[in-house]
């Protein structure tokens, strides 16, 4: 039965279901009525609950999204981010709408904020590819130039981000107990976590620019182990092991530091040094083209990539 043949729902939560439950069934136009209708309602009663509001628009932005309404997708995303920002979803979506309104750089900064969120998120590596692809043709080689700024994520916006993470990891294992099934769930550091790895990480910095490697790697190992997903933490412990001579070290954090960011290129880079250090010239080579379809000018790799193919002559 249509979903507009029901009787109306009264209640946000209700309207909020009902949206969903249209949007499962391919009912876009249909759930975004839904959804005005509980924004309306909210707005209505006076209650300030801006994370409930903030979810409502960005569910309206897909509906928008898939119907290829992508100006007012923009808006509904833009909203949800003012009343709580950061939200990947409404900054994937709003991503996508940009892309597909040609606004290559926006989608570009939106798609690397995700990053920044989490660098696990595939569909913010694709669509970051995609964008510098489309910049370079647009723009040229100085493309990056013409960005408009990348937000910088603050400490207190992760730590609040980490919280949220651990709470929905916790409302699923809830569930799935509840349910007498298991759930198999990526272990999400807690916010004091997340604080303390950062300190260490720092604490790490702090050593390297003294020079003292070796006491950098021991901050930078305690770091990794409250927070395994901090990308630049891994990146900055290889070049540690670079400068120690511990190549292979260097090679498996470049590597850990990729499988969380497929196109990092420091740590591209760095293992691409290490490559050349173990004499695995063929390897370093890929490493060193892979970085330039991204950085065709990075000078630091041009010159590693000439020094090696002088090697392999």
């Amino acid at each position: 039965m249509p979903a507009k043949r029901r009787c109306q729902p009264a209640s946000v939560p209700a309207l909020k279901q009902s949206g969903n439950e249209c949007f499962k069934n391919g009912q876009y136009g249909e759930a975004a009525s839904f959804y005005t209708q509980a924004v309306t309602l909210l707005q209505k009663s006076g209650t300030n609950s801006p994370e409930e509001l903030s979810v409502l628009l960005s569910n309206r932005a897909a509906c928008f999204l898939k119907e290829g309404n992508c100006t007012d997708c923009v808006k509904d995303c833009t909203a949800s981010l003012e009343l709580v920002p950061f939200g990947v979803k409404p900054l994937l979506r709003r991503a996508a709408a940009y892309e597909a309104l040609e606004r290559y750089r926006l989608a570009y900064v939106d798609y690397k904020t995700v990053l920044q969120l989490d660098c696990t998120i595939k569909a913010a590596h694709d669509g970051t590819n995609r964008m510098t692809q489309a910049l370079t043709e647009q723009d040229g080689p100085s493309w990056r130039e013409k960005l408009p700024p990348i937000p910088t994520i603050s400490l207190s916006d992760r730590e609040r981000l980490a919280e949220a993470g651990a709470k929905a990891q916790g409302d699923r294992i809830s569930t799935a107990q509840q349910n007498g099934t298991t759930a198999k769930v990526d272990r999400v550091p807690s916010a004091e976590a997340v604080k303390r790895a950062h300190a260490l990480k720092e604490e790490g910095n702090a050593f390297v620019k003294k020079g003292e490697h070796k006491a950098a790697v021991e901050k930078y190992t305690e770091s990794i182990e409250l927070n395994p997903k901090e990308v630049t933490t891994y990146t900055n412990r290889a070049l540690c092991h670079l400068s120690l001579k511990k190549y292979q070290e260097a090679k498996k954090d470049s590597a850990e530091a990729l499988k969380l960011d497929p196109g990092n290129v420091k740590a591209l880079y760095r293992r691409a040094q290490a490559h050349k250090e173990l004499k695995d010239y063929k390897a370093c080579v890929a490493d060193l083209n892979a970085l330039l379809k991204t950085e065709p000018k990075n000078v630091t790799a041009l010159k590693l990539l000439h020094d090696v193919r002088k090697i392999q002559k």
